[in-house]
C-alpha cells in the first residue's frame, strides 16, 4: 500500500524530494481506493511503513481496508543467511507486530527468477514462522523455488510464473496456498513504463522479461484453476499506479485465464480468508461474522466484469459508498460516504 507515483509522474524513491507527510497522504489514497473499488480486505507486505496505515485504519483516523502486514522482508542474505540467524529475524518481526512473514526465495521475473534460497533456509524461516504463530508468504517464481517452499512447509507461494505440474502437485501435496498472477501487476508495468524505467532493474531487459512472462502467467491461472485440490486464492501484487484497480487481475482471470467466473470469486473471498486465517472473522456472509458486504452493478459470476463496477461497500458495519442510483431509476446519485 507504501507505493504511489508521485506528482511528477514517477515511482516514488527514497530521495525524490517527498516529504513524509506527502508519502502519508498518498498511503492513505491507496487505502481509500481500494477500498472504495471493493476490497475490504488486504494482506500488503514488505514495507514497514505498512504498519502506521494499518493501525490508523484500525482506530479509524481514515478509511481504508483491514491491513495485514509484515513489516519488512527477508532474503538469503537477511543477516548473514544461517538458519539461526533466520529465525531471530523472524521472532524480531513478531515482536514488532507483524501479521505475517514475507520471504524472498526467488529472484525477480525481471531478473529471470531463478531460486536464491536453500531448503534449510526455508525450513528454517517457514518454520520459525509457524512455531511464531505466523504465516509465511514467500515470493517465488521458479518451479524449484516454489517446490522448496512447499516442502519447507510454508504457507503461501506468490508468483509462481514458472510452476510446472510437479509445484502444483507439490502444492496439493503439502496443502500450501497459491496465489499467482495473471496480468495486472504485468500490464501495470508495461503500460505505463515512464512511471518506473530507470529505476532498479525496471530497464529494457526487466521490461521485455515481463512480455515474455505475460503468456506463462495466463496460462499457469488455467492450470491451476483445474488442478484438483490445489488451493488458489486471488493477490494482485498492486504495486504503484495500481491501487483500487484489484478487480482487473479477477477479469484477466476469468477472460484469459479460463478461471471459472464463480470460483474467481470465492478465491477472493472465502478461500481468501482461509489463506489469511480470517475464516471466522471474514470472507463469507454469516450470523456472527464481520459485516464487510459489497454490490456491483451486475452479477460477476455471470459477467466478470461487473466486479470492477462497485455501488455499495460495507466494512465492519460501516458505509463507504453507496451509489443507490445504480440500483433505483429516477433516484438522485447519493454519492459516496
Amino acid at each position: 500500500m507504501g507505493w504511489y507515483i508521485t506528482g511528477h509522474d514517477r515511482m516514488h524513491t527514497d530521495g525524490d524530494g517527498d516529504t513524509p507527510a506527502v508519502s502519508a497522504m498518498a498511503h492513505a489514497g491507496n487505502a481509500w481506493a481500494t477500498l472504495h473499488a471493493g476490497f475490504t480486505t488486504v494482506q500488503s507486505i514488505g514495507e514497514a511503513d505498512n504498519a502506521t496505515l494499518r493501525d490508523a485504519i484500525q482506530r479509524g483516523w481514515i478509511p481504508g481496508p483491514r491491513i495485514l502486514t509484515s513489516l519488512g522482508s527477508l532474503n538469503e542474505r537477511t543477516r548473514g543467511g544461517s538458519p539461526d540467524s533466520l529465525r531471530a529475524v523472524v521472532r524480531r518481526f513478531k515482536q514488532q507486530g507483524a501479521d505475517v512473514i514475507k520471504i524472498f526465495a526467488s529472484k525477480s521475473i525481471r531478473d529471470g527468477g531463478e531460486a536464491t534460497m536453500t531448503p534449510e533456509q526455508l525450513q528454517a524461516a517457514c518454520g520459525e514462522s509457524t512455531a511464531q504463530g505466523l504465516r509465511s508468504v514467500v515470493h517465488a517464481h521458479s518451479a524449484d523455488a516454489a517446490q522448496r517452499a512447499a516442502r519447507a512447509g510454508c504457507t503461501q507461494v506468490e508468483h509462481g510464473v514458472f510452476a510446472d505440474d510437479a509445484t502444483r502437485s507439490a502444492f496439493v501435496q503439502h496443502g500450501t496456498f497459491f496465489d499467482p498472477q495473471c496480468g495486472l501487476v504485468f500490464r501495470n508495468y508495461l503500460d505505463h513504463k515512464p512511471w518506473f524505467e530507470g529505476i532498479g532493474n525496471y530497464n529494457a531487459a526487466g521490461f521485455a522479461s515481463m512480455e515474455q512472462a505475460l503468456p506463462l502467467a495466463e496460462a499457469g491461472i488455467g492450470l491451476a484453476s483445474r488442478t484438483k485440490g490445489l488451493k488458489l486464492v486471488f493477490g494482485t501484487d498492486a504495486v504503484a499506479g495500481a491501487h483500487g484497480r484489484n478487480a482487473e487481475e479477477l477479469v484477466c482471470r476469468v477472460r484469459r485465464g479460463g478461471q471459472n467466473a464463480m470460483d474467481a470469486i470465492v478465491s477472493a473471498t472465502s478461500r481468501a480468508a482461509e489463506s489469511l486465517r480470517l475464516e471466522r472473522e471474514i470472507g463469507r456472509v454469516a450470523v456472527g461474522l464481520s459485516a464487510d458486504l459489497i454490490a456491483t452493478d451486475g452479477d460477476p459470476s455471470q459477467e466478470i466484469e461487473a466486479s470492477q463496477r462497485v455501488s455499495f461497500v460495507m466494512r465492519t458495519g460501516t458505509i463507504y459508498r453507496n451509489d443507490g442510483a445504480r440500483f433505483t431509476a429516477g433516484r438522485r446519485n447519493r454519492g459516496v460516504r
